[in-house]
């Protein structure tokens, strides 16, 4: 893959954007371009592939949203990009982000494809004549077979989390759907890792690509205190009420590894008063949508989730995590984590581990850089340092 060559910006301005797209970014809050936003757009726009790897959580979007809308023909109906995501939740978050970047380009159109979704509203939204189309592969993969959707005006192609959506299975179908476009569109792939079939895709169907890698640096990184709760079993529950009852935290998030415990823990928390709402897998698209808005417009401060959240949802202000259950993946940990210290914000997650979970946090931290801190409860149930200091001044 050939190195970066283009040189690095420090501002929007000195990206010769237009004065539509650098309102909204402006609009966005956005001072600076992040680095992965620095090192992709220039070369996105002088049209070169590109092979990034990003951690979550630096502004990918933006990344590749930029240049898609500096370039497509609003004077073409067609669809001219294309930008494929794993999941559903992702898509939907694109989507947005894509469409507050459009804000002031009048006739850009961006259409969101998935599953789950009634066919009859997409097929609405095709009918619109998109220019940006961003969706899961199964879905595309439907709508081109019915002969709904065309991909052969398509000039630029992102496979975002390329290394989560070829992990979960759809080498075959992003395969087809790559295939379907001109040979010599541009392909994007944006990836937390790397793998053999990222690397497969990008040797078979890019062009001299460019490979970017993107630390997370100072700036870029997401600003998490992390922390390690001591627990038993049968005060598990306990541990995370007092969490709660600190009242130190706003809008929070917490994963557990079931749907069982996910609904438990929902009902539960609702039964002490608390405003909580729960997703996973079992719960309709349809409702997991109405569930996330309402946790973005802030009706309600408590999301309950499986992993099935933990990748693509991008929430500004989610003040802290809570792993109620230590993830079964390694890499899971740091996805919902990622949750929060978002927009360089401050964040702080906590993992409750009791002594069966500890082999498993160990593995985690392993596979860490930076390595949480040991919080533990005294004799009298105070949450304490190391030290034996009160972790928070009152409860």
């Amino acid at each position: 893959m050939a190195e970066e060559t283009i040189s690095i910006p420090s501002s929007f301005d000195e990206m010769d954007l237009s004065s539509e797209v650098l309102h909204a970014v402006k609009d966005m809050g956005f001072t600076a371009p992040s680095t992965v936003q620095a090192k992709t757009i220039p070369l996105m726009m002088a049209w070169a592939d590109i092979n990034a790897i990003a951690p979550t959580g630096t502004g990918k979007t933006c990344a590749f949203g930029i240049p898609l809308l500096e370039y497509i023909s609003l004077k073409d109906s067609r669809v001219q990009a294309v930008v494929l995501a794993p999941t559903r939740e992702l898509a939907l978050q694109i989507g947005d982000e894509l469409t507050r970047l459009a804000k002031y380009i009048q006739g850009a159109k961006i259409a969101v494809l998935y599953g789950g979704q009634p066919i009859v509203k997409q097929l609405n939204a095709i009918k619109r004549k998109p220019q940006i189309v961003v969706a899961t592969p199964g879905r595309l993969l439907d709508h081109m077979t019915r002969g709904t959707l065309h991909l052969d005006a398509v000039h630029t192609m992102v496979l975002d989390e390329a290394d989560e959506m070829l992990n979960m299975g759809f080498v075959k179908d992003v395969t087809k759907i790559i295939e379907s476009t001109p040979n010599d569109r541009q392909l994007v792939l944006f990836s937390a890792t790397t793998n053999q079939d990222v690397l497969t895709i990008a040797w078979k169907y890019q062009h001299d690509p460019v490979e970017i890698t993107v630390e997370a640096t100072k700036a870029d990184r997401p600003q998490i205190a992390q922390y390690v709760i001591s627990t038993e079993p049968n005060k598990k529950i306990d541990h995370l009420l007092y969490l709660l009852d600190a009242d130190v935290y706003g809008r929070m998030m917490i994963f557990c590894n079931t749907k069982f415990m996910t609904d438990k823990l929902t009902s539960r928390l609702k039964k002490e008063g608390y405003q909580a709402e729960c997703i996973h897998g079992d719960i309709k698209q349809s409702q997991r949508n109405v569930v996330m808005n309402d946790f973005r417009r802030g009706k309600f401060p408590i999301l309950i989730a499986t992993d099935v959240a933990a990748r693509g949802i991008d929430v500004d202000d989610v003040e802290a995590v809570i792993n109620f259950d230590l993830p079964t993946e390694n890499e899971y940990y740091l996805h919902r984590i990622g949750r929060t210290g978002r927009a360089h914000k401050h964040g702080v997650s906590f993992s409750l581990v009791t002594f069966q979970e500890s082999v498993r946090m160990d593995e985690i931290l392993r596979y860490m850089i930076a390595k949480p801190l040991p919080l533990h409860f005294n004799e009298a149930e105070v949450l304490c340092k190391e030290d034996g200091e009160p972790f928070f001044d009152k409860v």
